[in-house]
């Protein structure tokens, strides 16, 4: 639930220049959170070098691949219907063969494999490497299965193809893996525990990027905050490294600003933080450098203090709002958005109003709310009845949600008559005449075309808002433009 979940993107199939040599087709679709987008890139790559062009046509398809999330049901019941989906085709074309990747994999491989017979190949998030030898196995008629969690694969040395990418913004990963143990999230038991990927290599990806011309970068992990990186293995191992790795060890904030300071006209994003993680040489390292955004996606999960102690967070209501304090104190514009579960075992109406009043406290620019979903395998489904019915959960997730829309609303009239740097990405869903694209705090900016393109950094004056998007006109490049 750490993750950001963007509905939009779901199932979406992922397709990128062919190889002239290449002699197999994959067909390969992702669920979940941007993780798992990033990784199908991953994925990709390997398999580009191994013989395979994708394809957006299933039934020409020799290799499915489904990359899948764990994080809600619903991921996980559309998940199956898709390979079921897949089987089907396979009647058709009987040499196709059909793997599982992802959070889904270590939990249901027994079901998928021997159970069910969906599939030929299950792949966990550490094991993409060995990709080539278990499609090996595959092809002698032998299932083939690898969800083996690593202490150090962070995948640093694959460079990710850049699929369905509209050529401006990208994603980079810096971490793998999560040591929170939140007793709703399945993230360590399905990404392993928390490592983090070395500088050079992050800078080297984003130096590739930049010169192909893109011009923003989110940086991205479970727990983006808590990166430490001493030259190899897991972030508890910390405590065990040597006076020397820990004398040049790298942090998040030294790892931000070493990005935003060698390339000055290269715009930085970041997502996942944790309260209990971001530190103030994170935010102050935010506030020294304009081509980082002020903006941070800082999930709280409950306004209530006994259901934060519950869920295993290592914040309470009065420290989250400390922070808050000094993200505001540092960056008075900067936008901050939201994780919210609704539901969770034992949740009092108490609890809930808690919830309500930490909203009216802080004012999210925007959010994503959940109603609790148990997930099997976590220690709130081993521990907790999950006993708040879902009349109550789905009432509550509304009054959260119109509260959101109420601060959304808040939000994006405070922008009215200011000029405001954009980065153009593509064009407006509801009108080709306009650009699309975001400002510093990650809300979306409308405003007619004119002579300008995507990948400029354009100065929009702000005219007119709805909850969720500005509405403005150009008035010249921004000195972020090359």
């Amino acid at each position: 639930m750490e993750k950001i979940i963007d509905e939009n993107k779901q199932g979406e199939q992922l397709i990128l220049e062919a190889k002239p040599e290449n002699t197999r087709k994959l067909f390969i679709e992702s669920y979940g959170c941007q993780m798992n987008f990033s990784d199908s890139e991953i994925v990709a790559s390997i398999l580009a070098n191994n013989g395979y062009n994708t394809t957006q046509n299933l039934e020409e398809a020799d290799l499915v691949l489904v990359n899948t999330c764990s994080i809600r049901d619903k991921a996980e019941q559309t998940v199956r219907k898709r390979l079921e989906k897949y089987n089907a085709v396979r009647k058709i074309n009987p040499t196709m063969k059909i793997g599982v990747l992802g959070c889904m994999a270590e939990r249901l491989k027994s079901k998928f494999l021997e159970e069910e017979k969906m599939v030929d190949l299950v792949v966990g998030p550490d094991a993409y490497k060995d990709l080539p030898n278990l499609l090996e196995e595959v092809d002698e008629g032998r299932n083939a299965v690898n969800v083996i969690l690593s202490k150090d694969e962070t995948y640093g040395d694959i460079a990710p193809v850049r699929l369905n990418s509209n050529g401006v913004t990208a994603f980079v990963s810096i971490t793998r893996g999560c040591d929170n143990m939140c007793t709703f999230c399945v993230v360590p038991f399905t990404r392993g525990r928390e490592r983090s990927r070395e500088p050079q290599s992050i800078l080297d990806e984003i130096k590739d990027l930049w010169q192909r011309g893109f011009k923003e970068i989110t940086l991205l992990g479970q727990n983006v905050d808590s990166y430490l990186y001493y030259g190899g293995g897991l972030k508890k191992d910390y405590e065990k490294a040597s006076d020397i790795q820990k004398a040049t060890a790298v942090n998040f904030a030294q790892l931000l600003d070493a990005c935003a300071t060698q390339f000055p006209k290269m715009r930085f994003r970041f997502s996942t933080s944790n309260p209990q993680d971001m530190t103030l040489d994170v935010i102050d390292t935010m506030a020294k450098h304009h081509n980082i955004c002020n903006y941070i996606h800082l999930p709280v999960q409950s306004g209530s203090n006994r259901i934060l102690k519950a869920m295993n967070r290592q914040h309470t209501r009065e420290e989250y709002f400390e922070l808050i304090d000094n993200i505001k104190t540092r960056i008075p514009d900067c936008g901050i958005s939201q994780d919210m579960i609704t539901g969770f075992p034992t949740e009092t109406e108490e609890d809930h109003q808690d919830t309500l009043s930490l909203m009216e406290r802080v004012k999210y620019d925007f959010g994503f709310m959940f109603a609790y979903s148990e997930r099997p395998g976590t220690l709130a489904e081993r521990k907790m009845a999950d006993d708040i019915p879902e009349e109550t959960k789905k009432r509550r997730l509304q009054e959260i949600i119109d509260l959101q829309r109420e601060h959304s609303y808040f939000r994006t009239q405070q922008h009215l008559g200011k000029v405001e740097e954009v980065l153009i990405e593509k064009s407006s869903k509801k009108s080709e005449a306009h650009w699309s694209g975001r400002n510093s705090q990650n809300t979306v900016v409308v405003f007619p075309k004119e002579h300008y393109k995507p990948g400029d950094f354009v100065n929009v004056r702000i005219t007119d808002c709805t909850s969720a998007t500005l509405i403005g006109e150009a008035v010249g490049y921004s000195n972020m433009n090359n």
